[in-house]
């Protein structure tokens, strides 16, 4: 009974994480997870370009005002916009990760909540989420894990627990949009967790292109308010 309640509350936790798949080798097609509705959240605050610092909001009962402040404070990020929430996160080594904290980036929010067994439970048996927007119109935050030989499923970027293969390389990052205009183009250094991310405007249509080594990844992108946060289809060949 034991080890079924723990197999629960980890799919659980991986199914608001995103990143909950295991990894794939070369030769097999991943398919990305279908998107989940978002859970019920409480809302946090805003980011920077609204209202500065978060602030705790009114929510559902199940994750409150004070929690909220916990969780960012608990784990240094107090004071913090959701940008700078998403950064700070998704920047940190892998091996200083917090592993009582689970943050989703979706296309307009980052969701925040403690593992299922430390949580507020839910009408469902799962810690309910608090809800930090994402503002602004350049908004939507876009991680990629190219690789060369292993992947994983995802959706839904996971700050505190994706893992892409490619920690620490150096590669070279393009997006191009639909209407030939060059968003980015910069060299830069896959994060410890095997993912790099940029910043890109909502609601366009693009093409993805990362270089490493001679190798290309070519794949087009979108940043609707279903998309994906997370891709982890990007093989360098």
């Amino acid at each position: 009974m034991t080890s079924r309640l723990a197999a629960l509350a980890l799919t659980a936790t991986l199914a608001l994480a995103g990143c909950g798949s295991a990894p794939q080798s070369a030769d097999q097609t991943p398919q990305e997870q279908a998107p989940a509705s978002a859970p019920t959240s409480s809302a946090v605050g805003s980011d920077s370009s609204e209202a500065g610092s978060p602030a705790a909001g009114t929510g559902s009962p199940g994750a409150t005002a004070t929690d909220a402040q916990a969780m960012l404070a608990e784990h240094g990020l107090a004071g913090l916009d959701t940008r700078q929430v998403i950064e700070k996160l998704d920047t940190t080594s892998v091996a200083q990760r917090p592993t009582d904290l689970i943050a989703s980036v979706r296309p307009d929010e980052l969701l925040l909540s403690r593992p299922q067994a430390q949580g507020a439970a839910g009408s469902d048996g799962q810690a309910e989420p608090v809800s930090m927007p994402i503002s602004g119109d350049n908004g939507f935050y876009l991680s990629v894990a190219p690789y060369e030989s292993s992947t994983h499923e995802c959706h839904f970027h996971s700050l505190t627990t994706c893992l892409g293969e490619l920690r620490n390389a150096p590669v070279h990052v393009k997006v191009t949009g639909a209407d030939g205009q060059v968003l980015v183009d910069e060299d830069t250094t896959i994060y410890d967790n095997g993912f790099v991310a940029v910043w890109l405007p909502r609601d366009i249509s693009a093409t993805l292109t990362i270089t490493r080594d001679g190798k290309t990844a070519t794949q087009p992108i979108s940043t609707g308010p279903q998309d994906a946060t997370c891709i982890t289809t990007a093989q360098l060949a």
